[in-house]
């Protein structure tokens, strides 16, 4: 007598993770746009093919749906750090390659940036409770500490500086590139995000690092 086919559970399984994706990707823009306060788990259901009801059963409420955004937000531009390849490239082709990679992020996943904003506002207190928490930081230390330990190595880097230092740099100049847009545009008249500067910005974040990695 043949086996019972499997099927059916795996079609569950692969339905319930597509349901949590979607209520994941709304509820990140919803909260992104309205805060943590203003964003309401009726209006994240009515935007996706469930429930109520369902959303908490999958996350369990409004702040466990909220914090499961910040840190799948979170996750993935930690998962494109940890791909970086740094192996195959000399310490200066590396630490570009990161500042690169963060910029182009930053650039395409303003939802991030905003809800990031939210969570300063509210001083962290939801991030802190996540159980993801030491795994957010691992792979930017890991690699930015690895690019420059060879870069020391080598006598290219300066000693005086550790890898959140050159995180904090750059996440500086991509965070306030996109979430100060528009007040810079108000204030300058120069858009930022105006594509015809877009390669000059990108190179130049690249080029601020390295000047300050090689100073003397």
């Amino acid at each position: 007598m043949p086996a019972p086919s499997s099927e059916p559970r795996e079609i569950r399984h692969r339905d319930a993770e597509k349901t949590r994706a979607e209520i994941l990707e709304v509820a990140t823009a919803e909260f992104a746009d309205k805060g943590y306060t203003g964003a309401r788990v009726d209006e994240i259901a009515d935007r996706t093919s469930t429930t109520k009801r369902m959303i908490y059963y999958y996350f369990g409420g409004k702040e466990q749906l909220y914090l499961a955004a910040l840190e799948n937000a979170y996750s993935v531009i930690r998962g494109l750090e940890s791909e970086v390849d740094i192996d195959q490239l000399d310490p200066a082709e590396a630490i570009r390659k990161v500042a690169e990679l963060t910029f182009d992020h930053h650039e395409s996943h303003p939802d991030f940036l905003r809800l990031v904003s939210i969570e300063n506002i509210h001083r962290a207190e939801h991030l802190t409770r996540s159980e993801l928490l030491p795994r957010l930081a691992a792979p930017t230390v890991d690699v930015l500490g690895a690019i420059l330990e060879r870069g020391r190595e080598s006598g290219l880097f300066r000693t005086d500086v550790d890898a959140l230092d050159v995180h904090m740099v750059i996440s500086s100049f991509c965070v306030f590139r996109t979430a100060n847009r528009h007040t810079f545009q108000a204030i300058f008249q120069r858009d930022m995000l105006d594509p015809a500067r877009r390669e000059h910005y990108r190179r130049m974040l690249a080029d601020l690092v390295l000047d300050f990695l090689t100073a003397r």
